[in-house]
């Protein structure tokens, strides 16, 4: 994602803004996958910090490389260094939850996935628009489907105006 003031950045810190687990946490938002000693050393220069955000920027793109399943394990493993002391967070487009779960990341109790669903114009939708949560075919990994307003889904208690991202700092 094109961000003004991101191009190049590897880390920025800041107030999580979205209404996850870990909002209003002091947080250590790392774009791309960073080495573990770049990270650590990102956590000694900010002491405050109380989670980190993964894939920033929608930047987790493990299908990009030749071998995804390599990309997919280092990813996790520089997750792994830190969610069991502090909470981490993955933004991923929802194209990449079955890869998910063929981790151990979803069994760390600190672990939070922020599953991404692109849905442009979606005040365009009429008042009887709906999400449907399936599964994969019939009856194959759920137990069944989950329906909910897409109306009732755009809470003012959920929303995250984009002018919450402005006030990030770059690290370099």
């Amino acid at each position: 994602m094109e961000r003004p003031g991101h191009e190049d950045v590897k880390f920025f810190t800041g107030i999580e803004v979205e209404h996850s687990p870990a909002f209003g946490h002091k947080t250590l938002f790392v774009v791309g996958r960073q080495s573990v000693l770049d990270i650590a050393t990102q956590l000694m220069a900010n002491q405050d910090i109380t989670h980190i955000f993964f894939g920033a920027n929608q930047s987790f793109h493990p299908g990009a490389t030749d071998d995804p399943s390599y990309e997919w394990m280092r990813w996790e493993e520089m997750i792994k260094s830190f969610v069991d002391t502090m909470y981490c967070s993955l933004d991923l487009d929802v194209r990449h939850v079955e890869n998910l779960h063929d981790s151990c990341l979803c069994e760390k109790r600190k672990f939070i996935p922020m599953i991404s669903v692109k849905l442009p114009y979606i005040n365009q939708f009429n008042y009887n628009a709906v999400i449907k949560l399936d599964d994969t075919g019939f009856n194959k990994t759920n137990p069944g489907v989950w329906v909910h307003s897409l109306h009732d889904l755009q809470s003012r208690s959920t929303f995250t105006d984009w002018s919450k991202y402005t006030n990030d700092e770059v690290k370099k």
